[in-house]
This record gives C-alpha cells, structure tokens and sequence, in this order.
C-alpha cells in the first residue's frame, strides 16, 4: 500500500468481535467467556443480598450481554466453544441458594433462562 508493506495478522478485532483468519471463533469464545467471568465474578464479590430477583436482574444486565454481542456473527459451532459459553450461565445458576441441589436443566426451567442457543433460534 504506497510503498510500505502490510503486516499479515492471524486475527483481528473489529466491533468488538474477534476474527481469526481460519474464520473460527474461539478466541471470541474465550474473550466474551473471560469478559463475562469477570464480572460475574465481581457480582458474587460485592453482592451479599443474593435473592433471585436482584441477581437475576444483574445477570442479564451485566453479564449476559457479554456472550451474546454479536452472537450471529459469530455464532459457536464447536462443541468446546459452546461448553465454553454455556458455563457462564451454568456458574450463574449455581450462585443463587434456592437453586441448590437442583440439575443444571432444573435451574434454567425455575429461573425461566433459555440456553445461549435457545435464545438465538428463538431471535430468528
């Protein structure tokens, strides 16, 4: 370009969403999944009320959000990926103490949550 060479980069990040040159998305897995540990993360710190209400309220304020930018663009195909994406919400269901003792489905049918994949069939 002019005279100078352009430098070949293996992924790129634009509008938030990181593009590998295969066209894979685990680092946008990885990236969204770390963003939204994070926070659920500093939720479970500072949070001492948890009643389900308020966490849920936070939940999908705050973190969920994060592993659904841009999810048809970059839509996980990978089973690790979706596993990936799909713990955030499992440690989610395992912070709130109505929730013990119950199976990971049992958690999603009482807080009334869709699956990542659940919720970007129904989008379409």
């Amino acid at each position: 370009m002019e005279g100078s060479e352009l430098t070949k980069v293996s992924c790129e990040k634009d509008l938030g969403v990181w593009i590998s040159d295969d066209m894979k998305c685990s680092k946008q897995c990885m990236y969204a999944f770390n963003k939204a540990t994070r926070v659920l993360s500093m939720i479970k710190r500072t949070i001492r009320y948890k009643d389900t209400r308020v966490v849920m309220s936070l939940y999908k304020t705050l973190v969920r959000p994060h592993v659904e930018y841009c999810v048809s663009t970059w839509n996980p195909h990978y089973i690790k990926d979706k596993k990936l994406i799909k713990k955030v919400q499992r440690r989610f269901t395992q912070m709130i103490n109505s929730m013990e003792g119950k199976t990971y489905e049992e958690r999603l049918q009482c807080l009334k949550l869709w699956t990542l994949q659940e919720r970007r069939n129904r989008q379409h």
